[in-house]
């Protein structure tokens, strides 16, 4: 049995492989003790193996799981992962709690080019979930609320700071709250579709990551690409199972 974790900045997933076959998956957000929450998903989980990926991949070691520990990139965690899901996969957009990839992969399924955002949550489902504070919406219902605005109003700054200043004042100027709505999430996508552009666009291709939930972004990113994403059953477990799927590769433990 291998599992695969991966230890987001707002989440934290685990998928334990039997063979090829998903035999348990476990969510806990990440909180501010991830090290406390890596215990929780762990309880009661007998694996021979366990590989992490994610920021906070670092923190799963062998001391701590008493099992033998490896680990691996996001990026990696996420091409073998989509390879497995859908073979043919050619790009993926992964839109996570802080930071944004979008990959382009070989036919062989191996990385060509990526690029990543992560030095600010400008883009990311932080970006969202903040915003939607300013709109008192609950952030899983989020998208549904933009997707009833007509028109979406100029978002200039991805800044998060300043992108509710800008939502804040549109709202005092009687704007629609839903057309800002929309807007903050047209400059989402702005920003993924330059990111994508410019690692090489080809289908089929793959969204996934927890910002792959909202039917918002998938709409636009629809609209703006002219290719419907093809979007993964439980789209935030990605990371976690192509880390599972690299343990299950190595060397069989003695």
């Amino acid at each position: 049995m291998i599992a695969g974790i991966d230890i987001g900045s707002r989440s934290m997933e685990l998928v334990l492989l039997n063979d090829n076959k998903i035999v348990l998956e476990r969510k806990l957000p990440t909180t501010f003790d991830p090290a406390s929450q890596l215990k929780i998903i762990l309880d009661g989980v007998k694996a021979d193996l366990i590989s992490a990926t994610g920021y906070g991949r670092k923190l799963v070691t062998e001391e701590i799981c008493k099992v033998p520990c490896v680990s691996l990139t996001e990026i990696k965690a996420y091409a073998l992962g989509i390879s497995h899901l859908f073979p043919d996969a050619r790009t993926i957009l992964d839109i996570g709690g802080q930071d944004t990839k979008a990959i382009s992969l070989m036919k062989d399924g191996k990385v060509a080019k990526f690029e990543m955002n992560d030095r600010c949550a400008a883009g990311t489902g932080k970006f969202l979930e903040h915003l939607s504070t300013v709109f008192q919406i609950p952030i899983e219902e989020f998208g549904n609320y933009a997707l009833g605005g007509t028109e979406p109003l100029t978002i200039n700054s991805m800044c998060t700071v300043f992108a509710e200043t800008e939502a804040t004042s549109l709202m005092a100027q009687g704007k629609n709250p839903r057309d800002i709505a929309l807007g903050l999430h047209a400059s989402i996508v702005r920003r993924t579709t330059n990111m994508l552009h410019r690692v090489g666009l080809h289908e089929p291709f793959v969204f996934a990551g927890g910002v792959a939930n909202n039917p918002c972004v998938i709409n636009m990113l629809t609209q703006a690409l002219g290719i419907k994403p093809l979007i993964p059953e439980g789209p935030d477990m990605v990371g976690a199972l192509g880390s599972a799927l690299y343990g299950k590769s190595l060397p069989k433990i003695s």
